[in-house]
């Protein structure tokens, strides 16, 4: 009995001198995993009282035996931030993004004031950022995002002078910005701020933020009163987001405000002028104020009457001023007119016994361009009478010519009611990949070049390049570098007649994902015209050597329209000089399914399309989101449901109604994955966010790509 007592005691002593043997830092770590009610995952595992510091535990990083980082992301970890974390003073680096963490922020943590980074997004933290954060003088990188923060924004936040990245994106703040916002916080790179409650104007000192870079996102607040045009002095490059608020007046027209898509300022009833479509008053300026120019008539004006009821300076041109101007009127199309006769007679009646459309075109007159001669049975309503008979190329690179091109061996690749696709291998070994667009109709040389060359200036990673085109009368070819994996269709379901399918892993999915989001993105708000596919679907989404997504078929019905005839009428010749030696080749067939009831192109359209003829942004972000959809859930766009089909949107709805598991959502495929779980439930949340009736309540592209690139994952 004695033995055992003394035993008992010695042990007690012993586990006293392991619990005392822990640092403080590793003391305030243990008050962490406590605070801890659920760690799936074990990743606290290893963090023991009997280690003499945790410099050794999962997460955390030591600098000459201090703690300088804790890191331990997307581990479902459920529990609250403990205020003993204020005793790791040389903390450097905090990130807990995308757990489960809630309640406030603890103000013990804003006491590491050598603090630089602090992410947090993805949790359920609430209540509101304390006032201490101004200690934080070194502060780099603040990103609450995804949470549940509210009240305002503490004006001590412009003492972080060295903030560079801050996102508070998708919380319920209120309240205006601090005062100084732009003038203290001059090295921010990133700023989102959408998804709030913010209110009051926005800063005209924001200008000053000449640092910033990517997009400044401001959408979905309630922030009021005229933009500044101080907005107008950052970068030329970045992309102002001022979406969905209170914003009343004129858009000013400078700097980086100018020649943005509509997309940027859609939401505020009162904003008007370009890129909007409704016009301002002319008795206001560009800053919302009444006009003052000498040059805007204003109502108030005092302007002399000559007693008739009418202004003295509106009296109009004089009677002889209006007669000499319709006589010069009649003289000049007479004029015209004869010089038209005698071009018609010395070219048309001088070129007799020859074709007059030049179809005699042969080898040596590259770039030749004879007029055309007009007949009383041709179409009134030819806007160009130019013919052009070479190839022309649209970059620096194109090292083949018309010849080369028609001399080459081409392989059908698949066919749709915009022409034929062919796979052309030059002798030179260089693969191409060219699309006629049939011949005939009516010839608008010069609005399809125009149109031709503005896509041709299009480079992106993730969109198919144009490399060149010809035109002719009976022949019009757009040549793409030539994408060697086949579509994304083909990759998620497989190809008919092909047993052998090999189920796309899901790093490999995301980075599908993201690529696509990254195409679409530039296309709406970084190119030239701020253009929209419209026609988005797997099918024109190809895959290149290490499957990255590359857009395809942008503006081909466009092109097709200018090109005339009926797009599904295509001749059966490569060209009328030089036919090129068409082959089989069923490897390279892509094949068509039989067009179900359901039509599977029509599932990709945004509801409106149906409605409305010109195509929006918001159709290319549903298409996105359906194509999401399929990418998670490895089912076709129409579903067989028994004897009747439901579109992929309509069956997730379902589901969801249902509350089916994600498991019955998921693609079978993707079941030993399950530690990306989390991954596919953030997709599937964005995907739905996409796919939203109301294009209003979609996302833009932009926001989607930025949402998208937070899910990290492994590229192998």
């Amino acid at each position: 009995m004695v033995l055992t007592l003394v035993w008992l005691f010695l042990l007690l002593c012993n586990s006293s001198v392991l619990v005392g043997s822990l640092n403080d830092e590793g003391v305030a770590l243990l008050s962490l995993k406590r605070s801890v009610s659920d760690d799936p995952e074990r990743s606290l595992n290893n963090w023991n009282s009997s280690d003499d510091n945790p410099c050794s535990w999962n997460g955390i990083t030591c600098t000459e035996g201090k703690v300088v980082s804790i890191s331990i992301p997307k581990k479902k970890l459920l529990g609250f931030l403990p205020s003993a974390l204020e005793s790791l003073t040389v903390l450097r680096h905090v990130n807990l993004r995308n757990n489960k963490f809630y309640g406030s922020l603890p103000v013990g943590l804003f006491n590491a004031q050598g603090l630089q980074s602090l992410v947090l997004y993805g949790n359920a933290f609430s209540g509101s950022i304390p006032p201490d954060i101004g200690k934080l003088s070194y502060l780099q990188n603040l990103d609450l995002s995804q949470n549940f923060l509210n009240g305002s924004l503490p004006t001590s936040l412009i003492q972080c002078k060295r903030l560079r990245s801050l996102d508070l994106s998708q919380n319920s703040f209120t309240g205006s910005l601090p005062s100084g916002f732009g003038t203290a916080l001059v090295a921010l790179e990133k700023l989102n701020l959408s998804y709030n409650k913010l209110s009051g104007s926005i800063p005209s000192d924001m200008g000053n933020l000449s640092s910033l870079q990517g997009t400044v996102d401001l959408s979905h607040n309630l922030f009021s009163g005229p933009i500044p045009s101080s907005l107008g002095n950052l970068p030329e490059k970045v992309y102002i987001d001022l979406s969905y608020n209170n914003l009343s007046g004129p858009i000013p027209q400078s700097g980086a405000l100018v020649n943005r898509g509509p997309t940027a300022f859609i939401g505020n009833s009162g904003l008007c002028g370009p890129p909007l479509k409704d016009p301002c008053s002319s008795d206001t300026t560009a800053d919302g104020a009444p006009s003052s120019s000498p040059f805007i008539p204003n109502n108030s004006s005092t302007t002399p009457d000559n007693g008739s009821g009418k202004s003295g300076r509106s009296r109009g041109l004089s009677k002889s001023a209006v007669i000499a101007i319709v006589v010069s009127d009649v003289v000049g199309i007479f004029l015209i007119g004869l010089l038209f006769s005698y071009c018609y007679l010395k070219v048309c009646d001088g070129g007799k016994g020859k074709d007059a459309r030049g179809n005699n075109f042969e080898k040596g007159s590259k770039g030749r361009k004879e007029w055309l001669c007009f007949r009383k049975d041709e179409s009134e309503t030819l806007s160009e009478n130019i013919e052009q008979y070479d190839l022309v190329p649209l970059d620096t690179q194109v090292g083949f010519d018309l010849d080369m091109l028609l001399k080459a061996s081409a392989f059908v690749l698949g066919k749709s009611g915009i022409g034929i696709v062919y796979k052309v291998v030059l002798e030179d070994g260089i693969t191409l990949a060219v699309r006629r667009l049939g011949e005939g109709g009516s010839q608008r040389f010069k609005e399809f070049q125009t149109e031709v060359e503005a896509i041709g200036k299009l480079r992106h990673p993730n969109i198919i390049s144009l490399r060149a085109y010809y035109w002719s009368v009976d022949e019009k070819l757009l040549i793409y570098d030539y994408i060697p994996n086949g579509n994304l269709a083909t990759a998620i379901h497989g190809k008919a007649g092909i047993p052998s399918f090999t189920p796309l892993r899901w790093s490999v999915r995301l980075r599908i994902m993201r690529g696509i989001a990254k195409g679409l993105t530039y296309l709406h708000e970084f190119s030239p015209k701020k253009y929209v596919h419209g026609d988005l679907k797997p099918n024109n989404i190809l895959l290149g050597q290490n499957l990255e997504p590359r857009i395809a078929d942008f503006g081909l019905g466009r092109l097709a329209n200018i090109a005339g005839g009926s797009p599904t009428l295509q001749s059966n010749r490569m060209s009328s000089e030089k036919p090129m030696q068409q082959q089989s080749a069923p490897s390279e067939v892509i094949t068509i399914s039989p067009t179900p009831s359901i039509s599977s192109g029509s599932c990709y359209q945004a509801p409106e399309a149906m409605k409305m003829v010109k195509p929006s942004q918001k159709w290319d972000v549903y298409s996105y989101g359906v194509i999401l959809l399929e990418l998670i859930s490895g089912r076709s766009s129409v579903i067989q449901m028994g004897t009747s089909e439901m579109d992929l949107v309509r069956w997730i709805q379902l589901c969801i109604e249902e509350k089916k598991p994600l498991s019955d959502v998921l693609d079978p495929f993707l079941a030993g994955e399950s530690d990306r779980e989390e991954e596919m439930v953030a997709v599937l949340k964005i995907a739905l966010a996409c796919i939203q009736t109301s294009p209003e309540r979609r996302p833009s592209m932009r926001y989607v790509s930025d949402a998208m690139a937070k899910l990290t994952t492994s590229t192998n």
